[in-house]
């Protein structure tokens, strides 16, 4: 069993995955960070110095140790900017790549 598994760890698809996991998950900072570091405070300054962090609208109200209920929308708009970002990137990697195998099979022949 060791031996299959080492065989299985060893197929170049696992450690591809693998790599692929590790860019993913530093790519996913730098976008966090470009959207709320970069991004939201441009369109913040441009919407009169709205913080899209801090935009929520409360449910309830805190009391005493009860902290507030709160819908979070401002979070949110940063996780949908986000998406859209990390989705555009992908977009463009997927169509590059498309390019790139068309033209390789174009000149294959």
């Amino acid at each position: 069993m060791l031996k299959e598994f080492r065989t299985f760890i060893s197929q170049g698809n696992v450690l591809d995955l693998a790599v692929g996991l590790v860019i993913g998950a530093a790519f996913g900072k730098i976008v966090t960070s470009l959207v709320e570091d970069i991004i939201n405070p441009v369109v913040g300054l441009a919407l009169g110095g709205v913080d899209f962090s801090q935009m929520k609208l409360v449910l309830k109200e805190a009391a005493g140790a009860t902290p507030e209920v709160a819908i979070r929308y401002g979070n949110f708009m940063n996780t949908v900017i986000q998406f859209v970002v990390v989705a555009w990137v992908i977009f463009m990697i997927v169509k590059a790549a498309n390019r790139a195998r068309l033209s390789n099979s174009m000149g294959a022949k």
